[in-house]
């Protein structure tokens, strides 16, 4: 197949995020999942902030002059996020993913992120395989979390609205958690007014850049982590992801009436080290 490989350009969201949204919704209902994005128009909207972003790099497959694929990694950190990689329904299974999976991760290597790190669906075989086959680790098994608001307060958790002076305590946070810090994540989400912390105790112990599939959280402990999945009015499909070994905080969510959607794993190349405190990731790492 004749497929040629090129940056992407911010004027191309629209066709870029249709096909996303098919791909994506074509495997998971053939799988008999909910898909990833609720609409064309929000996967546009998700697709096209990528393509406008200038620390996000984008590859666009094209087939005798029409885009049939696209895929996009996060390089605001040390460790690179790749994802949402899609291809046109019509000629999936072809080669392409493969493809701009290889680009991306030949991107990595020249720019020398320490690591790079995908979510992928635990349902998709065939990507399990092509990113083992590549090199990847999978690390973590991750629960899809959705529900309505639980409306609720932890006891001695306090949960406000971060401000530019609570980076640095929130980069400590995720340096001690992670091993690295998002810091530049953190900075984006409280200047779009997005993050939260968790004050407790006189002192933040924990943050989120949003209870969402494209925001993470680290804390303390699991009671900041219940603080902060109580905070939001409103939970958007599909969820939120959390770490099923974490039992405890996998009950409590049950309890809240919150319900698994789904399993996803977390897998990387390169850095990783085990983390040692209470977290949720992103549907990038």
């Amino acid at each position: 197949m004749d497929i040629t490989l090129r940056a992407g350009k911010p004027e191309e969201a629209q066709e870029c995020g249709r096909i996303c949204y098919e791909a994506f919704k074509s495997i998971a209902e053939r799988h008999g999942f909910p898909p990833d994005f609720p609409s064309p128009e929000v996967a546009a909207r998700i697709v096209g902030s990528m393509l406008r972003h200038p620390r996000c790099y984008s590859v666009i497959a094209q087939r005798s002059g029409r885009i049939v694929g696209s895929n996009f990694m996060d390089e605001r950190t040390t460790i690179a996020g790749i994802g949402p990689i899609s291809v046109d329904p019509e000629v999936q299974d072809s080669g392409i993913g493969k493809r701009m999976m290889l680009n991306a991760l030949e991107r990595a290597a020249e720019k020398k992120f320490a690591g790079v790190r995908l979510v992928q669906s635990a349902y998709h075989m065939r990507s399990l395989s092509l990113y083992t086959k590549l090199g990847f680790d999978p690390r973590e098994t991750l629960s899809v979390f959705h529900g309505a608001p639980l409306n609720t307060q932890i006891p001695g958790c306090e949960v406000r609205a971060a401000a530019r002076g609570d980076l640095e305590v929130s980069n400590r946070l995720c340096e001690y958690v992670h091993g690295a810090d998002r810091g530049r994540e953190v900075a984006e989400a409280i200047e779009h007014g997005e993050a939260t912390v968790v004050v407790r105790g006189g002192r933040i112990t924990g943050y989120a850049t949003s209870i969402s599939f494209g925001g993470h959280a680290v804390a303390e402990s699991n009671d900041e982590l219940k603080a902060l999945i109580a905070a939001p009015r409103e939970l958007h499909p599909p969820g939120f992801l959390l770490p099923s070994r974490n039992a405890e905080l996998m009950r409590w969510c049950l309890g809240q009436g919150l319900r698994v959607i789904m399993q996803m794993t977390l897998m990387s190349i390169g850095l990783y080290n085990e983390p040692r405190g209470a977290y949720l990731p992103s549907i990038l790492y």
